[in-house]
């Protein structure tokens, strides 16, 4: 990552590493803090996305403030061949925030089949069970297990510019 940021820059990335402006037009918001415009905020971290200083750049759900509660990973055992269709039913899903597939690489890890995996949030343990259910019943989902969340440990981002 280059060191010479400009005073506007290095205000953009303070603003980015945390939380985005919560409206519409987060990036415009930025822009107008910074004295910079849109376009070149977003030319930035275009630019520090493609170059790999920027590994992930997404929006972090506050699950709780939405009013869900429980919350389970769901580990599914799907076929390689669908697991492309079975993410996507799985994403499309609105009480689905994450989908994951891990390949089972190691044959040898006959006890753990599982390769798709799904964060499901409801509002209590029957919610989530509800949307297990929804997902099996389209036939393309449906050996799993459950792995309930016992606590939620504090998530934050990493901090380069104070």
């Amino acid at each position: 990552m280059p060191a010479d940021f400009t005073d506007a820059e290095r205000a953009v990335l303070r603003i980015a590493q945390a939380d985005l402006p919560d409206s519409l037009t987060p990036y415009a918001d930025i822009a107008a803090e910074t004295g910079m415009t849109e376009t070149r905020v977003l030319a930035l971290l275009t630019r520090l996305k493609e170059n790999g200083a920027i590994r992930r750049f997404g929006a972090s759900i506050k699950h709780q403030k939405t009013g869900w509660t429980h919350n389970a990973m769901v580990a599914w055992k799907v076929d390689e061949a669908n697991v492309d269709r079975c993410g996507a039913l799985a994403a499309g899903h609105e009480r689905i925030s994450h989908v994951y597939y891990r390949p089972c690489s190691d044959p040898a890890a006959e006890d753990w089949p599982y390769s798709l995996y799904t964060m499901v949030h409801g509002r209590n343990e029957a919610e989530c069970l509800d949307v297990v259910g929804s997902l099996t019943k389209t036939g393309l989902l449906k050996e799993y297990v459950i792995l309930n969340s016992l606590k939620e440990l504090k998530k934050i981002s990493m901090t380069y510019f104070a």
